[in-house]
């Protein structure tokens, strides 16, 4: 395929990452993957219990030759334990590439800028493939991106809120100043809520809670997909401009008058 997201030396068919958490069930999950097209799938890492051998963890569901597993740093609170996180999931699951999450506040779950940008540089240093989540500030995601990051990943919206792109214009202005790939990360509902977010010319979406909380998550993960590559489409093609009043869709120009007899 000639449109593929590259994510440090990673390359990817599809540009939809999913999570792995509040799911009914594992095989509903499963199921939801599979339909989905993901080749990339989130963890969070304080919420495993990477010794579990009984056979029906959440990782025996997660099919290691089918989707790369991106850990996370979800639950930290500074940058101090988010660096220990990934150190941890490095270890355990044999992976470099992490998702970064540093939590600044309980009630919207926003990350904390300055703690997320000092555990950045760390992991960067450490050998890290870096995916953070941060706020949708064009200013915190250059900083990121010159920091080392492989990718930054804005906010649509609060995580699990399904508000959609809150703020389309702050969007637009991350993607145009970035270099590396834009993945929207948290707040999406919808499909439509993904169209626009590829519309945009982001690069990618993760999302968990609106494939895993919809009445039918199965059913919603395979609208997701096509949501995804429709609004990928949409972008490549170059949308006409927005016009206050009507244009013709058939020229004037050309138009045979006659006269009646």
């Amino acid at each position: 395929m000639k449109d593929q997201l590259k994510i440090g030396d990673r390359v990817f068919a599809s540009r939809l990452i999913l999570g792995t958490g509040k799911y009914p069930n594992f095989d509903i999950m499963k199921e939801s993957f599979e339909v989905s097209g993901t080749e990339m799938v989130t963890v969070a890492i304080r919420r495993v219990d990477l010794n579990d051998r009984s056979g029906k963890g959440l990782l025996d569901y997660i099919d290691r030759n089918r989707y790369i597993l991106l850990p996370n740093t979800a639950g930290c609170y500074t940058a101090k334990d988010a660096v220990l996180t990934c150190e941890l999931a490095r270890e355990a699951l044999g992976t470099d590439i992490v998702k970064l999450e540093v939590i600044g506040d309980e009630k919207t779950l926003f990350p904390d800028n300055e703690a997320t940008l000092e555990a950045a540089r760390l992991l960067v240093a450490k050998g890290f493939t870096v995916l953070p989540y941060t706020i949708d500030d064009p200013v915190v995601c250059k900083k990121l991106e010159d920091a080392g990051c492989a990718a930054v990943m804005p906010l649509a919206a609060p995580i699990g809120s399904g508000l959609g792109i809150r703020n389309p214009y702050n969007m637009a202005i991350i993607v145009e100043q970035s270099r590396v790939p834009v993945i929207v990360d948290a707040g999406v509902g919808t499909a439509s809520d993904a169209a626009v977010a590829m519309e945009l010319g982001c690069d990618g979406l993760l999302m968990n809670t609106g494939i895993a909380g919809a009445t039918d998550p199965v059913k919603m993960a395979l609208a997701m997909r096509k949501a995804v590559e429709a609004g990928r489409l949409a972008f490549e093609a170059g949308r006409i401009p927005k016009k206050l009043y009507a244009s013709a869709s058939s020229p004037i120009t050309g138009i045979i008058h006659t006269s009646a007899t």
